[in-house]
């Protein structure tokens, strides 16, 4: 890859990490709730998912979802639904305690398995790997796989770096919110309607 391409697929790939989508959405609305520490562990959970996909996108396996109706439709209603799940759970939860007692904060390994499902569950993640990290491949350097895990890597690197932040600056007001009980019911609410309307994009989702 010359620099140039470099360039434009380190820009690109940022731009794309920080739309508005169901990972983004999830660390800011965790991170906002329970702390920076808690959107990491989510951001470790979706970085492992990009690995399975960058990997998958490398071996030919996402190539499946392209050819197969019934697999990216099973997996695109398994996402719908997980998001559904997080939708219920947003609207259930009750507001932290305010003496800043952290028994109602997920565990790590809860939040780390979330970003995990999260991201392996959406299949549109592996589609859009399928059609954009080839763009920036030279079929004439050869080993085709190792570039586009290689791209994979970089896209991994700028999500994990750019959705840290995102944790970073939620959590600055987690203090705030541990303070107002009505504005961490609020958040939940707004997080659970903005994962309903996540999910029903992803069920009428098209490849």
């Amino acid at each position: 890859m010359n620099p140039e391409a470099l360039v434009t697929f380190i820009v690109a790939s940022t731009l794309l990490t920080l739309a508005p989508g169901p990972d983004n959405i999830f660390v800011l609305t965790q991170s906002a709730l329970y702390g920076r520490k808690s959107g990491i562990f989510i951001t470790l959970g979706l970085c492992t998912g990009l690995l399975v996909h960058t990997s998958a996108v490398a071996l030919g396996i996402a190539a499946v979802l392209l050819v197969s109706l019934t697999a990216f439709t099973v997996l695109k209603l398994v996402g719908a639904g997980y998001l559904l799940y997080l939708a219920w759970n947003a609207f259930r939860a009750k507001a932290r305690n305010i003496n800043g007692h952290k028994e109602n904060i997920p565990e790590p390994v809860t939040l780390y398995r979330q970003g995990v499902i999260m991201n392996l569950s959406n299949p549109k993640v592996a589609i859009f790997f399928l059609a954009f990290l080839p763009q920036f491949a030279n079929p004439a350097a050869g080993n085709m796989a190792g570039q586009l895990f290689l791209l994979g890597i970089i896209f991994l690197v700028i999500a994990l770096v750019v959705f840290i932040l995102i944790a970073c600056l939620a959590g600055l007001i987690s203090e705030w919110l541990k303070s107002s009980a009505k504005a961490q019911v609020l958040l939940n609410r707004i997080a659970g309607f903005v994962f309903i309307t996540l999910a029903l994009r992803l069920a009428t989702a098209s490849r």
